[in-house]
C-alpha cells in the first residue's frame, strides 16, 4: 500500500510539473517579451505559487527546466531506430529549436543572460554519433571525434545565435548547421567513404554554380 501511495504521489508531482512547464510555454507564446513570474505561471497552471517554487525553483530554474524538457524530447527522437547518426543529431536539434521558435529564442536569450550553461547539451549526442561513425569505418581511425564534434557544435551554436537574433531564417539555420557538419565529415572521411561524405558538399557547390550562372545570364551577378 505504501508503495502504491508513493507511486501515486510521484505521478501527481510529475503531472503538476508538466502542467507548470506547459503553462510557462503558453505564457511565452502569448507574450514573447513578457516577464515570466511565479505567480503568472501558477495562475495559468492552476497550482499554488509555492508549488511552482517547490517543483521547479526560482526563475533561473524555470529556464533550466525548459532546457531539460528540450533535451528529453531530443533524446526521445534520437532513440528511434536509425536516428542516431551525426546528420540526424544536427537535423533533430535544429528542428526542435525552430519547431517552437518563441519559446526557443527566449530560452536561449534568458539562459545567456543568466550566466548559466545547459546541464545537458546536444553535443553529448553528437560526440557519440561521431564516435559511432569512426567505429563503423566512416571516419579515419586517427580522428579525435570529441574534437570534431566540438568544432561542429561551435559552428552550430553560432548559427543558433544568429537565428535567435532573427539574422537568419529557419532554412538558413539548418543549412549552416549541416554545412559545418558536412565539412567536418568530409575532412575526416576514411578513404572508402570519402566520395560518400563529400557528396553533400559537391551537391551544394553544383547548386551554387547553377544559381551563379543564372544570375550572370540575368545580369544579377555580384
Amino acid at each position: 500500500m505504501q508503495t502504491d501511495q508513493g507511486g501515486l504521489r510521484a505521478r501527481n508531482k510529475a503531472e503538476r510539473r508538466s502542467r507548470i512547464l506547459a503553462a510557462t510555454r503558453e505564457l511565452l507564446r502569448d507574450g514573447p517579451e513578457s516577464v515570466i513570474s511565479t505567480e503568472r505561471i501558477a495562475e495559468r497552471a492552476e497550482v499554488a505559487p509555492a508549488t511552482v517554487y517547490n517543483l521547479i525553483g526560482p526563475r533561473d530554474k524555470i529556464w533550466e527546466a525548459l532546457a531539460a524538457g528540450f533535451m528529453d524530447e531530443l533524446e526521445h527522437r534520437l532513440a528511434e531506430p536509425g536516428a542516431g547518426g551525426p546528420r540526424e543529431v544536427v537535423e533533430a536539434t535544429v528542428q526542435l529549436f525552430v519547431g517552437d521558435p518563441v519559446v526557443s529564442r527566449r530560452m536561449v536569450r534568458e539562459w545567456a543572460a543568466s550566466g548559466l550553461v545547459f546541464d545537458r547539451s546536444p553535443l553529448t549526442q553528437l560526440r557519440q554519433a561521431m564516435a559511432d561513425a569512426r567505429t563503423q569505418g566512416l571516419l579515419r581511425a586517427d580522428i579525435d571525434t570529441d574534437a570534431l564534434a566540438a568544432v561542429v557544435g561551435a559552428s552550430c551554436l553560432g548559427a543558433l545565435h544568429q537565428w535567435v537574433a532573427a539574422l537568419i531564417d529557419d532554412d538558413r539555420f539548418l543549412a549552416r548547421a549541416l554545412f559545418a557538419l558536412d565539412v567536418a565529415l568530409a575532412a575526416a572521411a576514411a578513404d572508402p567513404h570519402r566520395d560518400q561524405l563529400l557528396a553533400p558538399l559537391r551537391r551544394r557547390g553544383a547548386v551554387r554554380g547553377d544559381a551563379a550562372s543564372g544570375d550572370a545570364v540575368r545580369g544579377d551577378a555580384v
